[in-house]
């Protein structure tokens, strides 16, 4: 607009030539031919977006950390955006047809996306090998979820996508929410409708897009789709605000809502709209900020490895062909993540160690002679502790534990072809021992390259590169009939098995009874060399760089490359059944190494692994939980204060900080009275002989929310292990040690566990935002000032008594706190962010306080006093919580009270 009025200056005064370069300009715009224009599709309109670019987030300093920096998106391609957000006619739902579809997942969105992509005639955008629906018919994850975006299909927007749109459609004042709409939703395009005839872009309800979350950066992107994965937490972005927000903060730039959206969330003020077309050169960027044009998609989450290894415990290292570099997942840290660790080094042949704290890995080709060297480092997201083994040539490492205890890596001097038999035996087999990040002495085992494996004792060794030799008691000899095979793998379990490949030989041909290409056929011999069993490659692949998998004898990995040589994907395979699951899928994924940590369960075990201890299920928001869970177990002897609660405690109570009492926050998400209940009095009362007080969040304001991302008992009643704990009594008795191997073994970790972990339960809020120092601006999510909600606080305040009642009779006090909100909220209708009456919320208050006045066994501590609190505006995280600093300020005071009480 800053250029309009020097423009028409200069028109005015070069009328002709101006007029005519404006019209050719113009006219070249309207001409350019998109490959999008033949598409006629319904409810559809289509975005010139060709060469045009738009920023995402904001430099405003006030905004959230996710939403900051303004980031700079280049399009190469054109698109079609829907015009309204999908119905409930659209997609079959109960509810008046012109509403907008609510309470769907992003995978209930992306299978509606596929839906409509089939019923036109098109490929899908979306590709998946498995579907789980919850009891009301949501779909709560997709297994082996991949989005092809260079595919012409419908599919979700992707935030730069739908941002560019809202650009010329966006009027939040006219759009619908909490000061227009009633707290109420309202049928599509009732509001303002923009010059591209889209509709509530803002408010109405929020939409799902296409993109994982990843932080911002000041830079460029061409054609940005988002992450390449989701992290640990799954994390997806959210755009344009609902009903429920207060207009002014309905904003382009907002990527999320007020907690953390997974995919499998749903809520009554989420829906979403369609795009359709294809990005045909995509980019992501990672959580370093790093630009990746192409993904590695994990296929298969900690889940299926839960299923199929029978643990979380489990890590896999790869080779990223296309970059040369190491790449690996960790299972135990949620399994969605692929980390590569980028550097100089040419990786080959990755193993990892025996405890999955170190990888191993050379820098030569199996089959190719010539210089390689060993390395090992962490395997961590930046392999730290590098260390080189200090020797002229070393291929092929492989790690083993000696009778002795040491943990040493076997290696060989030379890789290559090993048909020549005296160019094979010029080389040798050696082991180091490897301990505390360094490297002992090289000794040598014997002569000749067996880099399949060595037994222990060194009595049995396997090597494979073009034929399948075998070292049986000091003698070399050669399997297979002397016929060509490939990537032989001796078992890691003692059973001297050799997995391999061959060439479609005769051999294996008629072990087979048909006949078969190249790699297309896993064999297992036994230690004398006799085949034992097969498997067949999946359809439309062959099998290439097979390992077996540690601690089992039928298990094995191994890259699959499809009809043009693409090394497309790595599985895990059943060697018994037959039975496989792909793990990964990207352009060039080489070498897969596969390590698991077995339970350890000595004798026959009389709990099932399937259940004790499985406090984490997919799709569940009870991550939190889960991990409170674990560290529950280990330390519920020691707690002598527990703190329960929603996020408010969760984030509000720092156990480090009161060191005269062990404490341990139990705080999670979501929580009402009837949680912190269920879990004192079935898990805490019996398990912690050393409990001297209970502390509990007192917030009616989220007390009376009946939507199940909110319901305790929707998260828990489906959880495997709480279902397990109830049929047993909760172990009242105690629980065993080999229950406890279990709770390890179905543990799986994520960031928010990485974070309570150090602080016994408590993850501190870093950031500085602040309440406004105005204390004009709320936000409202729900409209309760027409709703008597006296019924069900007082329900809440019953179960608050029988928690008090339960403790006494232990000899153990209980301590209600209430935390500090926004002061901001005085000057509204409602107790805070999720409503409640004032009115009401103060004559709860007076029976709280009442209550306090006549029982011996509870004290309230009341840290918002109906917003008339002492706490600095700085202390503010957002409208309900605090941040850090606040919470030092509400442990002293939590302390202090427990103090005098005791």
């Amino acid at each position: 607009m800053r250029f309009l009025v020097p423009f028409v200056v200069f028109c005015l005064c070069f009328l002709c030539s101006c007029s005519n370069s404006v019209s050719e300009w113009e006219r070249e715009e309207q001409n350019r031919i998109s490959p999008l224009d033949s598409f006629e599709l319904k409810d559809m309109s289509l975005v010139r977006s060709f060469g045009k670019k738009v920023s995402i987030g904001t430099d405003n300093s006030s905004a959230s950390l996710k939403d900051r920096p303004s980031m700079r998106v280049v399009f190469d391609y054109d698109f079609f955006i829907g015009t309204h957000e999908i119905t409930c006619a659209e997609m079959g739902r109960p509810c008046e047809d012109s509403l907008p579809a609510t309470r769907v997942t992003y995978f209930d969105a992306v299978l509606y996306a596929n839906k409509r992509s089939i019923e036109e005639g098109f490929d899908t955008a979306y590709s998946y090998t498995g579907a789980t629906f919850d009891a009301f018919g949501s779909c709560m994850n997709l297994d082996g979820l991949v989005f092809s975006p260079s595919v012409m299909a419908y599919r979700l927007p992707t935030e730069a996508e739908w941002v560019y749109a809202a650009e010329r459609n966006w009027n939040p004042e006219k759009g619908w929410h909490n000061g227009n709409s009633g707290f109420e939703l309202q049928n599509v395009c009732t509001s303002f409708v923009g010059e591209d005839s889209l509709c509530d872009m803002a408010g109405n309800v929020m939409e799902w897009v296409n993109d994982w979350f990843t932080p911002l950066r000041d830079t460029t992107v061409r054609n940005f789709v988002g992450a390449p994965d989701g992290g640990t937490l799954g994390e997806r972005v959210v755009k344009g605000g609902s009903y429920r927000n207060a207009v002014g903060s309905i904003n382009r730039y907002s990527r999320g809502d007020i907690y953390t959206v997974t995919s499998a969330s749903q809520s009554d003020y989420v829906g979403f709209r369609l795009a359709f077309g294809a990005i045909e050169s995509p980019v992501w960027l990672g959580k370093d900020g790093k630009q990746v044009n192409s993904v590695v998609s994990v296929l298969a989450g900690a889940m299926d490895i839960r299923r199929w290894a029978g643990t979380f415990k489990a890590k896999l290292a790869f080779r990223n062909d296309e970059t040369g570099n190491l790449a690996f997942v960790d299972y135990t840290q949620g399994g969605s993540v692929v980390t590569e660790i980028e550097d100089t080094l040419n990786v080959y042949h990755p193993d990892i160690s025996p405890d999955g704290n170190w990888v191993a890995f050379c820098t030569g080709l199996e089959g190719v002679r010539g210089k390689s060297s060993v390395y090992v480092r962490s395997l961590d997201s930046i392999g730290s502790g590098l260390v080189k083994l200090d020797v002229e040539n070393a291929a092929i490492p492989r790690w083993r534990v000696l009778e002795s205890g040491d943990t040493v890596i076997v290696y060989v001097t030379d890789a290559g072809n090993n048909k020549d038999e005296s160019v094979f035996k010029q080389a040798s087999t050696w082991q180091v021992r490897f301990s505390k990040g360094k490297f002992g002495t090289p000794e040598k085992l014997f002569g000749g390259a067996y880099h399949g494996g060595v037994s222990d004792g060194n009595s049995f060794a396997v090597s494979g590169a073009r034929l399948l030799r075998a070292r049986v008691a000091g003698v070399d000899t050669v399997w297979y009939n002397g016929e060509q095979a490939c990537n032989a793998s001796l078992s890691k379990d003692n059973s001297k098995q050799t997995l391999f490949l061959d060439f479609a030989s005769r051999t294996g041909t008629d072990f087979v009874g048909k006949s078969y290409g190249a790699h297309e056929v896993a064999f297992v011999a036994d230690s004398a060399g006799r085949l034992v069993r097969y498997v067949m490659a999946p359809e439309g692949y062959a099998f290439d760089h097979t390992e077996w998998m540690q601690g089992t004898n039928h298990m094995f990995v191994a890259s699959l490359t499809d009809a043009n040589g693409r090394h497309a994907r790595i599985a895990m395979v059943d060697s018994y059944s037959g039975k496989s699951v792909v793990l990964l899928e990207g352009e060039e994924i080489w070498h897969p190494a596969f390590w698991a940590l077995p339970m350890d369960v000595s004798g026959e075990s009389s709990l099932n692994p399937d259940s004790a201890g499985l406090y984490f299920v997919e799709g569940k928001e009870n991550h939190v939980l889960a991990g409170k869970m674990h560290m529950f177990w280990h330390n519920h002897d020691s707690i002598e204060v527990v703190v329960f609660g929603n996020s408010r405690m969760l984030f509000g109570v720092n156990p480090m900080q009161m060191e005269d009492y062990y404490v341990f926050n139990f705080g999670t998400v979501p929580c009402d009275m009837n949680a912190s209940y269920y879990m004192f009095s079935n898990y805490v009362l019996p398990h912690s002989p050393n409990l001297k007080f209970v502390v509990v969040g007192i917030d009616p304001d989220m007390w009376w929310i009946d939507d199940t991302e909110w319901n305790i008992d929707n998260n828990i009643k489906y959880v495997p292990g709480f279902a397990y704990d109830a049929y047993h009594g909760f172990w009242k008795e105690g629980v065993s040690d080999e229950f406890v191997q279990m709770v390890d073994n179905n543990f799986r970790a994520d960031n928010d566990y990485n974070n309570a972990a150090p602080y016994r339960g408590w993850i501190q809020l870093i950031g500085e935002h602040g309440w406004d120092k105005d204390l004009s601006s709320t936000e409202i999510v729900n409209d309760t000032t027409d709703s008597d909600l006296s019924k069900t606080l007082d329900q809440e305040l019953e179960m608050l008594v029988n928690l008090v009642n339960m403790a006494k009779d232990r000899g153990v006090k209980v301590l209600g706190v209430t935390a500090p909100l926004c002061p901001c909220y005085k000057k509204t209708g409602a107790y805070g962010r999720y409503g409640l009456r004032r009115s009401q919320a103060k004559e709860f208050f007076e029976k709280i306080h009442a209550y306090d006045a006549r029982e011996d066994y509870f004290r309230f501590l009341d840290e918002n006093k109906m917003g008339d609190h002492d706490y600095p505006l700085e202390v503010g995280f957002d409208y309900d919580h605090i941040n850090y600093v606040g919470s030092a300020i509400l442990t002293s005071r939590v302390y202090y009270v427990l103090r005098q009480m005791e």
